[in-house]
């Protein structure tokens, strides 16, 4: 059905397997549209009471794929359109994981970076394997955090941690993101499959009226702002796009160098 995920339904719990192993589950046009679909039909299934979401191979996401950029619509002013991809891709897909009624468990196999961290943090629970870690390196080419990544650091581990992610872009290993409260739990790499699968197993069993009406009281209590600051993200994205740093962000990555940046 999917180019670039798997679906494993077990009983009354579905697991989405991001599938581009090759690109360490990167995002590129296919795999953000497909997932949408996923989710969209994953949340409209009343016999799907819990979901999971991890990746194949090595990584869970190394985040959007850069690569991809090159086809990207231009806007009027000839700069890459990231607005509309944020917008109807990606914002959907991680506004509708917070508010589906019914549980949703990451399982972080490996690096989580960019919209990847964002991915797995949007879910309600979320298990890491030892050797996993965090990353939001849009600083590093000249770019701000999108998908939510900010206000779901910040619910999670405080303004803080997320304005320390952020700047430093700095990798955050899964003990240390356990530690701040990023993760609700590590264990051994090998181990992690059958962790969440057993987490999954468990939460379609249970209640799922009570978890709904849990999800709701915690997005009042931490996420009231997100569709805002979904928007906000986009419009500071898109004028970044155009920046004399972002271009040299990504010549830099692309050319395996150091990137120079201006301040431009």
């Amino acid at each position: 059905m999917y180019e670039t995920l798997e679906l494993e339904r077990r009983g009354a719990a579905t697991l989405i397997r991001l599938d581009r192993p090759q690109a360490l589950n990167a995002w590129n046009d296919a795999l953000g549209r497909e997932l949408l679909e996923a989710v969209r039909a994953v949340a409209a299934d009343d016999a799907v009471r819990a979901v999971g979401i991890t990746g194949k191979g090595r990584a869970f996401s190394s985040g959007a794929d850069l690569r991809d950029l090159a086809g990207r619509p231009l806007t009027p002013d000839g700069h890459i359109d990231v607005r509309t991809t944020l917008t109807t891709v990606y914002h959907p897909i991680l506004s509708l994981l917070r508010t589906m009624p019914k549980p949703v468990v990451a399982a972080v196999n490996g690096p989580a970076a960019g919209i990847g961290c964002s991915l797995a943090l949007s879910c309600d629970l979320v298990a890491a394997a030892r050797s996993a870690y965090l990353v939001l390196a849009f600083v590093d080419i000249g770019l701000v955090p999108d998908g939510g990544a900010l206000a779901l650091v910040c619910a999670r581990a405080g303004a803080a941690r997320a304005a320390e992610m952020a700047m430093l872009g700095e990798r955050i290993g899964a003990a240390q993101a356990h530690a701040w409260g990023l993760v609700n739990e590590v264990v051994a790499d090998d181990e992690l499959d059958d962790r969440v699968r057993e987490i999954l197993d468990g939460l379609a069993a249970g209640p799922t009226r009570s978890y709904a009406g849990t999800k709701r009281q915690l997005n009042a209590a931490l996420y009231a702002g997100l569709d805002e600051q979904l928007a906000l993200e986009a419009e500071i994205q898109q004028q970044l796009v155009a920046s004399a740093d972002f271009r040299e962000g990504v010549a830099a990555f692309t050319q395996k160098r150091q990137a120079s940046f201006s301040g431009a």
